[in-house]
Order: structure tokens, then C-alpha cells, then sequence
């Protein structure tokens, strides 16, 4: 700007002419000529200013006033002015997905409602395993040293579920403070209750590491259905609520606790629809020797068949994940080069979460979009079914319990694809404290504006950012 206010000011611009000796306390600021012209052309008609309810005229404000203020309303910003994808993302959600999501309460049967953190956050990557499978030393060994709070040992020992973050300084936030603040994506945890809350907390700590990934340590899976009923939360719900936000899953196995718990199996199941995240590390393997570690790979796949129930088999890392040497005795020349293999494959799985964080994003956008948008259909297709004033009670029952043949209905009519729907047992649950005939019919113009979303909005937003010629 002081280059401006010199050469209008008649000084030859040069490359010294800054270091030349110039009264630079009388010089005028620079002339922005045209601009006021050029933003009227821009500007829309302004009404006539009338007097409001106190008598007085309301204040014109200055071209350039305007020019620097910000609209309150992301509804008024159109998606040319977006300067990334996820804020592109971002403005389509508030426009077209959010509406749809309220109106029929997809927040209470799939996942709450998201933040403009949710959107920000860095990517995820969540360990989860029965208890001493290693998921603390594991997170210790990426890191090179203990993060705040972290407790190890060979009894059950994390009891809570802890994020590892970057932060200024080392220290360790409470869940209930962590689930309040605006700035952080766990404000959605705040619906499993201060029972859990009290079980959840933030470790910070400043690690380049973290500058890119956060990290989720749980708490160890029960072997037992009688130490089940013991939590005082939603263990699987939490679980499954983690599972959507993460763009990793860790399944941690030890050599000598290959079984598969009827918690862990649960806690399996609920990571349903996430099968693309999901990694199994075979940790401690340097503890069993070659001709045991065969038998104990072949076991693990056997296990995991019966849980997973996919035909494809699932990747497992084998290694010895801690900062000990490792135990050459057991494992042999060809087992230490097996399990350098392994360790590389999984971090460079690891190193490539923040590269592919943005695609992550419109993935879980556009899988969160057709599934609120079954949802709005099968809400709808309840409202539809129930009667105007007689036997309303015994209709809404009738319907939950035929729910399965009302999902085939609701697919035969829309040809919607199986797939997409929703767990029977857990939507049956929560429509039990709903009266069906408050709720919406069904809107499709909503259901077109997401259509259209779908369908143009982000392969137009896509298209504006990935072309590098246009």
C-alpha cells in the first residue's frame, strides 16, 4: 500500500524507493478510485428507508462498511464463494441435509447433528481390543513416549475412553468440559449421559504426530456377560459413534487371547458399514514362537470369519508393537523380517490417513446423506400408515412389530437398496418413546434437495476444486 500511496503520489517506482529518504509521515494514504462505482453496480437496489417502530430512520452504512461485513447466514452464501471442499461440504449441509435430518429426527435414531468442528476435525484413528492386548503401549510406541494419563499393565487398566489431541502443553481434560466446547467434534457424546462423560477425557500434549492424527485409546472389551451389565454406559453405542467419526479402526488381538467375547462381538457388529476402516494387528506376536504364531494366524482367521461374516479375508499386521527388543529366540531371523514388513505396511497406512482426510470426508458425507434420507422415507412411510382419529395406539404397535415388513415396503416402493437400511432391533428401541402420528409426512422437496445434492452439487463442487486447468 505504501508503494501505491508513492507512485501516486508522482515518485518513480524503483526497487530502493522504499529504502529512499521519504516523508512517509505526511504521505497521503492511496486513492482507491472507481471502487465505490464498481460497488454499486454490485449492489442491490436498496428500498426506501422507512422509520422503525422508534420513529427513527435506520443508518446507511458506507459501500465500504458492507464490502468487509460478513452475512450471518450460511443460507445466503452461494457454493462460488466456498475456498476448499469441506467448506463447500459444510454450506451444503446447513442448506439442504441439516433441514431433513431435523425435521424427522434423524438425530435420535443415527447420529447427532454436526458442528462446524465436526467438519474441521483432524482425522481419527480409534484402537479397540480386549483388555492388555497392548492398545496403551501401542499408542506409546507411535508416539516415543507416555501421553498424560496413560496407565499400562497386564490387569484391565485404561477404564475410560481417552483422545489423544495436540495441544500447548501437556495435560488431561475432563469429559464434561471437553464435550462442551465449540472448537472440539465431541459435543455429540453429550447424549450417552455423565455416566460415560465421567469415563471420557482429552490428553493433550505437543507432538508432531498429533499436529496431523488424533488417536482414541478405549477401554478394554469384557470377556464376560456378567462383567457386561457392570458399565454404567452405552459401551457399544460409544463405540459405534467413535466408529463413524474415525478414519481408522485398529482391532487389536494377543497370541494368548484370541477369543472373541459376546461384548466384542457386539462391539464388532456396531462398526457395521464401516468395513473399509477397519485393521486387525496380531500384537505381541514375537512372544510365540514360528510354528505357534502359524497356528495362532490360522485361529485369528477362523475367529474372525465367524464375527465379520464377509467371504473376503481381513488384513491382519502381525507384529510386536512396544519400544522392547525384540525377542529374536523365539521368533528367528525370518520372523524379525516378517514383522519389519508388517510394522512398515502399517504405517504407512497410518502416514497416509491425512492425505486422504478430504476424500474421507465426502465419503462419510455422502453415506450420512442416503442414510438420512432413507430414514426421512421410512418416517414418513409410518406417519403415511397411521389413522386419522380411531386406534391409534394399536396401529403404532401393530407397526413396530411388523417394522421388518414395513422396511420392505418402504424398499419396494422408492427401490431402495437393502443395504441402506437401518438395524431393525436398535430403530424398533428408540421408536418406542415416539407417537407416530406426530410425526412429519413425508416432504419431497426435501428429499429432491438432497437428491440434487447428490447428484450435482458436490460433483460440481469436486469438479472446481480437482481440476488444476480450469
Amino acid at each position: 500500500m505504501q508503494l501505491v500511496s508513492l507512485a501516486q503520489a508522482g515518485h518513480a517506482v524503483t526497487n530502493d524507493l522504499l529504502n529512499a529518504d521519504v516523508d512517509f509521515e505526511n504521505l497521503l494514504p492511496p486513492a482507491m478510485e472507481g471502487l465505490d462505482v464498481f460497488l454499486a453496480k454490485k449492489k442491490k437496489p436498496m428500498p426506501k428507508s422507512e422509520p422503525d417502530q422508534n420513529g427513527s430512520a435506520p443508518v446507511p452504512t458506507a459501500p465500504a462498511t458492507s464490502w468487509f461485513s460478513s452475512s450471518k447466514s450460511a443460507k445466503k452464501v452461494s457454493l462460488t464463494s466456498v475456498t476448499s471442499i469441506v467448506d463447500g461440504l459444510k454450506k451444503l449441509y446447513i442448506q439442504k441435509l441439516k433441514p431433513l435430518e431435523i425435521a424427522y429426527h434423524f438425530n435420535d435414531f443415527v447420529s447427532p447433528l454436526l458442528a462446524n468442528s465436526d467438519f474441521d476435525a483432524k482425522p481419527m484413528v480409534m484402537l479397540l481390543g480386549q483388555y492388555s492386548t497392548g492398545k496403551t503401549t501401542f499408542i506409546k510406541h507411535l508416539l516415543k513416549t507416555s501421553y498424560p494419563g496413560a496407565h499400562i499393565g497386564p490387569e484391565p487398566t485404561t477404564d475410560r475412553f481417552v483422545v489423544v489431541m495436540n495441544g500447548p502443553d501437556e495435560r488431561s481434560i475432563p469429559g464434561n468440559t471437553i464435550a462442551v466446547q465449540a472448537d472440539m467434534p465431541f459435543s455429540g457424546l453429550t447424549t450417552f449421559g455423565t455416566a460415560f462423560l465421567s469415563k471420557f477425557e482429552c490428553s493433550q500434549m505437543p507432538h508432531p504426530l498429533l499436529e496431523h492424527i488424533t488417536l482414541v485409546d478405549t477401554p478394554g472389551v469384557l470377556s464376560g456377560e456378567k462383567q457386561r451389565t457392570q458399565r454404567s454406559y452405552d459401551f457399544t453405542g460409544v463405540t459405534s459413534w467413535f466408529a463413524a467419526k474415525c478414519d481408522l479402526i485398529l482391532l487389536l488381538f494377543d497370541p494368548h487371547k484370541l477369543d472373541i467375547s459376546d461384548e466384542f462381538k457386539r462391539v464388532i457388529a456396531s462398526l457395521r458399514g464401516h468395513d473399509d476402516k477397519i485393521r486387525v494387528v496380531l500384537n505381541k506376536a514375537d512372544q510365540v514362537d514360528t510354528q505357534q504364531l502359524m497356528r495362532v494366524y490360522g485361529a485369528l482367521m477362523w475367529s474372525l470369519g465367524k464375527v465379520l461374516n464377509t467371504p473376503e479375508v481381513a488384513r491382519v499386521y502381525i507384529g510386536s508393537f512396544n519400544d522392547k527388543p525384540m525377542n529374536e529366540a523365539a521368533t528367528g531371523p525370518l520372523g524379525k523380517e516378517l514383522f519389519e514388513k508388517e510394522q512398515d505396511d502399517l504405517l504407512t497406512d497410518l502416514k497416509n490417513i491425512p492425505k486422504k482426510v478430504c476424500d474421507r470426508r465426502i465419503n462419510e458425507f455422502v453415506k450420512r446423506a442416503r442414510a438420512a434420507k432413507i430414514h426421512a422415507y421410512i418416517i414418513g412411510h409410518l406417519r403415511k400408515e397411521m389413522p386419522a382419529m380411531i386406534g391409534k395406539a394399536k396401529t403404532q404397535q401393530r407397526l413396530i412389530d411388523e417394522l421388518e415388513n414395513e422396511f420392505g415396503k418402504v424398499q419396494r416402493e422408492f427401490h431402495l437398496p437393502a443395504g441402506d437400511f437401518p438395524n431393525v432391533e436398535h430403530f424398533r428401541e428408540v421408536l418406542g418413546g415416539y407417537s407416530f402420528d406426530r410425526f412429519e409426512k413425508l416432504k419431497p422437496k426435501m428429499i429432491q434437495d438432497v437428491d440434487d445434492m447428490l447428484g450435482y452439487d458436490i460433483p460440481e463442487l469436486l469438479k472446481n476444486f480437482r481440476n488444476p486447468y480450469d
